[in-house]
């Protein structure tokens, strides 16, 4: 891991900070923002804001595997995820890894390569990059075993996912599709649909599976939650297992139901981005209007966080400041870390330094450490880098 930069306070930026989006300077030492003042780096022009929190993200699999018969070694993806990541300003992220009856990257086997893999590497990694195990609610032989892997890797947020009925009929509706979808984890549309019935037909097995997964949880302090929510009465249900975390839910009633019971509700920011899902189901602008939206991910593009942030307030649905934190302070409160997410005294040194007029995100600074530096903004870094060299001495 690189050594931390030297004693700092950025001048001349807006700075988004308790009291909103301000000119103020902000003065960074030993990881961590910090009251006081250092040699100087002049970002007139420029916005610095709180790096991005990114709860769920799906893209390293293009890192690992960027054409389904061509996988590349896992380390290697997840520096390359690493680098798409701070590129875009996202600071701390979890990345979205299946545990599914599927098999192949999607199976518990991937999994736990990753996993070893992740391991190995986080220490190298500039992001503070960490795994999100989505497990498949029918993967009923593999239950011990991922409560084992949570245990031994320390994974600290998983989400349920049910695609067993989302599988049976594209069996019967679309069979190229599932056949492409067989293909990708390496077997034929015969065997999946094989795979598929089989946990259907122990379906009465679910709901004691997934009590004893949250017990499990719930004594490793894992944070856990449901995807793709179908309506209201499957979130109520997931509630009450303790899965409180609402991820992508497709119908607005079960949006509400998660926000009358005070669960944080996650979207897609490609989905504000685009002006809506990719899937065809609900828009992500709609709930946030409705203030049915707690925070935006990155799902499968790390550029949409900070786009959607500027779109929403480009749009008049609310200002920069409010638009940003479902991109920061909202996710890593979700998470519960208290230490990053805002600019104030105390906190992890997390910041992005974005372009005024363009935009473009020149720089990101992940707990006192760069790791993304471009444009104008890296001259008047590499610039005051004598000064600070001297200064350190």
């Amino acid at each position: 891991m690189p050594a931390h930069m030297p004693a700092l306070t950025l001048t001349g930026a807006r700075v988004l900070n308790e009291n909103g989006l301000v000119e103020a300077p902000v003065s960074l030492a030993e990881g961590h923002i910090v009251e006081g003042s250092f040699p100087a780096i002049d970002l007139d022009g420029y916005d610095v804001l709180p790096g991005i929190v990114d709860l769920h993200g799906d893209a390293f699999e293009r890192h690992i595997a960027p054409r389904p018969s061509a996988p590349f070694p896992i380390i290697s993806g997840l520096a390359a995820t690493d680098r798409d990541a701070a590129v875009n300003g996202v600071t701390t992220a979890w990345i979205a890894q299946s545990w599914s009856w599927e098999g192949g990257m999607r199976g518990p086997d991937f999994a736990e390569a990753l996993l070893e893999a992740h391991a190995a590497c986080r220490g190298r990694l500039a992001t503070d990059l960490r795994v999100q195990i989505r497990f498949e609610t029918h993967a009923h032989d593999s239950a011990d075993r991922l409560l084992a892997a949570v245990r031994r890797f320390g994974i600290d947020y998983v989400i349920f996912n049910n695609h067993l009925d989302e599988a049976i009929e594209m069996s019967e509706t679309d069979p190229a599709a599932m056949a492409g979808w067989a293909g990708k984890s390496g077997k034929s549309a015969a065997e999946l649909l094989a795979i598929v019935t089989e946990a259907k037909a122990r379906a009465r097995e679910v709901p004691r599976t997934l009590c004893r997964l949250a017990d499990g949880f719930d004594v490793l302090g894992v944070r856990y939650g449901s995807h793709d929510d179908p309506d209201g009465e499957t979130r109520e249900t997931f509630a009450m297992l303790g899965a409180r975390i609402c991820e992508f839910p497709t119908a607005h009633q079960a949006a509400s139901v998660a926000c009358a019971s005070g669960d944080p509700v996650l979207m897609g920011a490609p989905n504000v981005v685009r002006g809506g899902s990719q899937a065809g189901k609900i828009a992500a602008v709609g709930l946030i209007r409705a203030g049915k939206c707690d925070a935006l991910v990155s799902d499968y593009h790390y550029p949409a966080l900070a786009l959607a942030a500027f779109r929403l307030a480009d749009m008049g649905v609310m200002d920069l400041a409010a638009a940003w934190r479902l991109i920061s302070a909202a996710p890593a409160q979700i998470m519960g870390l208290a230490d990053r997410g805002r600019i104030a005294p105390g906190l992890r040194a997390d910041l992005v330094v974005i372009d005024r007029a363009t935009r473009a995100i020149e720089a990101t600074i992940a707990g006192g450490r760069v790791s993304h530096l471009s444009g104008e903004a890296a001259a008047r870094f590499m610039g005051a880098g004598a000064g600070l060299r001297l200064a350190a001495e």
